[in-house]
């Protein structure tokens, strides 16, 4: 149940005071009486009426006077004011009006007619404060659909660098809390994997630079769909060069199966693709490499440009299996394939040399997945 309305009476007239106060309170309004015009305008800004009945004629400060100075104070919320007048005083009606009253009575006042001015003017004052709080609602809900959409637009460009890195899948769960800042730097055993073509720097030597583009644009293609079918994550790719791995940002089960699955796909669609360009004459193969081991990842770069890097042996290794690669192959260390050789089938290719690493490295070539 809402509370009474609060009405503000202000007059020099004990008895007139009295007569309002008791004719209202009869119907069920709180009522708070001034006996002057500085007491009046304290009280209004202390009380805050739901109306205010002024006598034009106040010691210490008049009615209208009270009545500008509620008018210009920005502090007060909407209060109707009824403006009391003797009978003949055209001029003081006026002048309230002019001063912003809404309403007015000539005394003696009518009981009536009192009463139905107070139910119009707080009808009135109910009907402004509902417009003003949904104003103030309706601003509310426009800041917070701008913050939303402001929030969405911020989403839609994290997610297009995102995508620039990572499966639309890995991007869906980097947004929604899944993972952590892929970005901060951070250290995790990851299964890298290095891929290029066999032959592509004689192919651009020779070929016109349309057609080298046309041969990237399919090879890309090809290579970014089943990246994304896998989930891996595209670190970087120059020209024929492309590095991908597997359990960061967001920590998978068997990476390694997952990295090799991926490879065995490419080398089938690479295949597939020599087909066509072997009819134009490109002689182009895929070679591939596929380590396992930690790295320190996150952006790599400066304040205008950054990149999603890893840095580590693992790194270095997956590269340089890929560049001793023949067509066609797939080259791991014996530590990557430990992981999975009860799933493919690899033949040994020897110890290999590989520049930056002291020792050799035990070679395998994958073949297929068993079965």
């Amino acid at each position: 149940m809402s509370p009474p309305a609060r009405i503000l009476i202000a007059d020099d007239n004990p008895d007139n005071l009295e007569i309002f106060r008791t004719r209202l309170a009869a119907h069920g309004y709180e009522v708070v009486t001034a006996t002057d015009g500085e007491q009046a305008l304290e009280i209004a800004r202390e009380t805050h009426p739901d109306l205010v009945l002024l006598d034009v004629m106040m010691p210490k400060m008049d009615g209208v006077d009270v009545c500008r100075h509620l008018r210009s104070d920005t502090a007060l919320p909407f209060m109707p004011i009824i403006m009391l007048t003797a009978k003949s005083a055209t001029q003081d009606v006026v002048a309230a009006l002019d001063a912003g009253a809404d309403e007015y009575l000539t005394k003696p006042v009518d009981h009536g007619a009192l009463v139905a001015r107070v139910k119009s003017m707080l009808r009135i004052k109910g009907l402004t404060d509902t417009v003003r709080e949904q104003s103030a609602k309706l601003a509310e809900w426009n800041a917070t659909l701008e913050r939303r959409v402001e929030e969405q637009l911020r989403q839609l460009e994290t997610f297009s660098q995102l995508k620039r890195f990572f499966s639309p899948q890995l991007a869906d769960a980097i947004l929604a809390g899944g993972a952590a800042d892929p970005l901060a730097t951070h250290r995790r055993e990851v299964v890298v994997v290095f891929l290029d073509l066999r032959g592509f720097t004689a192919f651009a030597e020779s070929a016109e630079p349309e057609e080298v583009m046309s041969v990237l644009r399919e090879y890309h293609a090809a290579m970014g769909k089943l990246i994304h079918e896998y989930e891996g994550t595209l670190e970087r790719f120059t020209g024929d060069g492309m590095m991908i791995f597997f359990n960061d940002p967001v920590v998978i089960p068997n990476p390694t199966e997952r990295a090799i699955r991926m490879a065995l796909a490419m080398r089938e669609r690479v295949v597939s693709l020599t087909e066509s360009w072997r009819k134009h004459e490109h002689d182009l193969a895929l070679g591939i490499g596929i380590a396992k081991g930690y790295a320190t990842i996150g952006a790599i770069g400066f304040e205008d440009r950054m990149d999603y890097g890893a840095i580590g042996t693992v790194t270095n290794l997956a590269a340089r299996l890929c560049g001793e690669a023949k067509g066609g192959q797939i080259l791991t260390s014996r530590k990557t394939l430990s992981d999975v050789e009860h799933l493919v089938d690899a033949e040994p290719v020897g110890e290999l040399h590989l520049k930056g690493f002291a020792r050799p490295v035990t070679a395998f070539n994958i073949n297929a997945v068993k079965g």
